[in-house]
């Protein structure tokens, strides 16, 4: 009797639990499908995957609906990187991105933990990867950024080689050219979408051209291609190319259509002033020449005030040599198209804050303004600009060119005076006329005695 009770009582107490279990089983798979849909909804998203290609990195950018927790590591037997996203899903087909002229073999891409996301890069060479997010702006939303700085490549930009055909031996003058912005900065945006980076690359390149064929002058470009250049980057390479003058070429942008015209900017007073302090802070910059390419002056040995006036002088000189170039350019460029403003202007643009090297930075025009857009874009435009800046450039080098170039034997050669030996003339009498020592006549005019001719013609150097 109490056997069959317990056996009875054991039968409903373990049918209801097994009723209990299967609702509490049925109730944690819904709650489990919530959290898995709660985790999803919360998911960054990758929507988009861009590649840019440079001389000495290569720059990957992960388009993100919101900012997202990654790992970047190495593995090698073979070379990969390995990219990990928390809890990110992508949009994007990464696997079938272009390539060309990067380190990347091959891209693969797998689903990790369940909600991360895993990026496999083949890597062909040895690269040091660098990563870091950046908030939305005007152009992009989220963005993880990450760069394959090349090691078997020099980042270092090759020297402008000088051409050996000069009887003189006196050296071009070398002009770093600055196409503005770059890869995934494409800077200002007019009508039809035209990009303010591809317009300015073009016009850089049509610069460079034209230079090339001038006798005296040696161009360097600081970006050949769409990739993007730190600003700071962009000085340093100048600095490395040896320039003479540094020329920034953009294309401006403002929120009325209306404003158009082109414009020419020198660093100002105060962005001189604040760069003075910066060049002094950094270590590593006060042990770096000043006073021109040449390297004849250093910060390293000098007391503090003296390198304090040292700089100030050699920004002083650099700045008032950008505002005459800048003026020569301005005023050339004023027959290709309307001038903003009839003057250069001052800004503190830290492309131009180079303490060494004048600089100057050229709107060639609104790209905001359909007109100047729709001209930006057109080639025989683009040649017609590049023609004013070039002609301007060679109008202020050719009554400033720098000590030891062509153009300043070239002027020496104009500027020089000369005499036609007449009877009965003596060279120390024609030395004492001209206020000159008969030795610097007798090296001027390469003459290994004292001996003359009546009607040889002598050339007088400055005395």
């Amino acid at each position: 009797m109490l056997m069959t009770a317990c056996k009875t009582h054991s039968k409903e107490f373990f049918g209801s639990n097994r009723r209990m279990i299967r609702y509490a089983a049925q109730f944690c798979l819904l709650l489990l499908s919530c959290l898995l849909a709660a985790t999803q909804a919360l998911a960054a998203k990758i929507e988009n995957v861009r590649i840019w290609p440079a001389p000495d990195h290569t720059r990957i950018v992960f388009d993100l609906d919101k900012p997202v927790g990654h790992k970047v590591f190495s593995l090698t037997g073979p070379d990969r990187l390995v990219i990990d996203l928390d809890n990110a899903s992508t949009k994007a087909d990464i696997e079938s991105l272009s390539l060309n002229d990067t380190p990347i073999g091959k891209i693969r891409t797998a689903v990790k933990n369940g909600s991360d996301m895993r990026v496999v890069l083949d890597l062909s060479s040895k690269v040091q990867p660098r990563s870091f997010l950046l908030k939305p702006n005007k152009q992009y939303g989220d963005r993880l950024v990450i760069d394959l700085v090349y090691k078997e490549k020099t980042s270092k930009p090759k020297a402008v080689t000088q051409p050996a055909a000069n009887p003189t031996g006196a050296r071009d003058i070398i002009i770093a050219i600055d196409a503005g912005h770059g890869g995934e900065d494409p800077g200002a945006i007019g009508p039809g979408r035209v990009r303010e980076k591809t317009v300015v690359l073009a016009i850089a390149k049509k610069v460079q051209s034209l230079l090339q064929k001038e006798r005296g002058f040696a161009p360097a470009m600081i970006r050949t291609g769409d990739y993007y250049v730190g600003l700071r980057a962009r000085t340093e390479r100048a600095r490395k190319f040896r320039s003479d003058l540094l020329v920034s070429i953009h294309a401006d942008a403002f929120k009325d259509h209306r404003p158009r015209g082109s414009s020419v900017f020198a660093l100002s007073q105060r962005g001189a002033t604040s760069e003075t302090a910066r060049w002094l802070a950094d270590s590593e910059n006060s042990a770096d020449l000043i006073g021109g390419v040449e390297g004849s002056l250093k910060l390293d040995d000098k007391d503090k005030v003296l390198a304090e006036v040292l700089l100030d002088l050699t920004m002083t000189a650099t700045l008032s040599d950008s505002l005459k170039v800048g003026q020569s350019v301005l005023r050339s460029m004023g027959t290709v198209n309307k001038l903003h403003k009839s003057d250069v202007e001052q800004a503190a643009f830290l492309v131009l804050k180079s303490p060494d090297i004048p600089s100057i930075l050229i709107e060639t025009g609104f790209i905001s303004n359909p007109r100047e857009a729709k001209n930006l874009q057109s080639s025989s435009y683009q040649w017609k600009m590049a023609r004013s800046i070039v002609k301007g450039i060679k109008e202020h080098f050719s009554k400033n060119p720098p000590p030891g170039t062509l153009l300043a034997y070239q002027k020496s050669q104009r500027d020089a005076r000369h005499y036609v030996v007449a009877r009965g003339d003596t060279l120390s009498a024609i030395a004492n006329r001209n206020k000159v020592s008969v030795g610097s006549l007798r090296k001027a005019n390469k003459l290994r005695s004292d001996t003359l001719y009546v009607g040889q013609r002598l050339q007088i150097p400055r005395s």
